[in-house]
């Protein structure tokens, strides 16, 4: 089995879920008490918030010494446990000298698999409007479309933020969410990208009427792949 470093904290409340469901996925491939060989860093997410993501320059920073940091202890490839910390992922790869299993590339073939060619995406406002996503989607002839208001799309960044991040998820947020997805799918989204990893804490598939793609649940499949690309898995 291969060794993952988790970069996490952003937030802690879905880096739980990496934690969580690489274990369980080990578990059920390999059996007996096989569990993932891991690595945690978890920063502090107010490091992050109180210059704001798009201080790209000082965001790379830290999830750079975060990076550094599961390299020195072993880690194989890297997990960053938060969509928007992409924007920087391929940059943070050529610098760590690490693979680092990207969230969009892993979405993207999913989303092939069921031959859908439209979808809606969801998260923070980088992760929607920033082309780090989209392209990764674009180069698998996937078109993206995103709530068309800024005011939706500044009210989704600050519930990611202030409540979601926070682990506080309340019905009135939910309805609000409910009614962009049904715009989205009325504008001719196939499926939705909840593409914030906090997200699954709101909002599930049993809410959606179309497919949901779950970004959380298909990057730990796809580090899953990467770790037990070697092993020897259960009869």
């Amino acid at each position: 089995m291969k060794k993952l470093g988790l970069l996490g904290g952003i937030s802690w409340v879905s880096t739980l879920d990496y934690y969580r469901y690489l274990n369980e996925g080990v578990n059920a491939a390999l059996g007996g008490l096989n569990f993932a060989e891991c690595v945690v860093y978890s920063l502090n997410f107010n490091d992050i918030q109180r210059r704001g993501w798009d201080d790209w320059e000082h965001t790379y920073a830290l999830l750079l010494k975060g990076c550094l940091h599961l390299k020195a202890a072993g880690a194989e490839a890297i997990v960053l446990c938060a969509n928007t910390a992409h924007v920087v992922a391929e940059r943070l790869e050529a610098a760590v000298g690490l693979p680092i299993i990207h969230i969009a590339d892993a979405t993207a073939r999913d989303i092939s698999r069921q031959q859908l060619r439209t979808v809606g995406l969801l998260g923070t406002k980088f992760t929607m409007e920033l082309p780090f996503f989209q392209d990764k989607l674009s180069r698998h002839g996937i078109r993206a479309l995103i709530p068309e208001a800024q005011d939706t799309r500044d009210f989704i960044q600050r519930t990611l933020r202030d409540e979601l991040g926070r682990g506080m998820a309340s019905p009135a947020t939910k309805s609000a969410y409910l009614e962009v997805i049904r715009q989205l799918v009325e504008r001719g989204a196939e499926g939705i990208v909840f593409g914030c990893t906090e997200l699954p804490l709101l909002l599930s598939q049993a809410d959606v009427p179309v497919p949901v793609f779950d970004t959380t649940r298909i990057h730990i499949l796809a580090a899953l792949e990467f770790a037990l690309a070697d092993a020897v898995l259960k009869q």
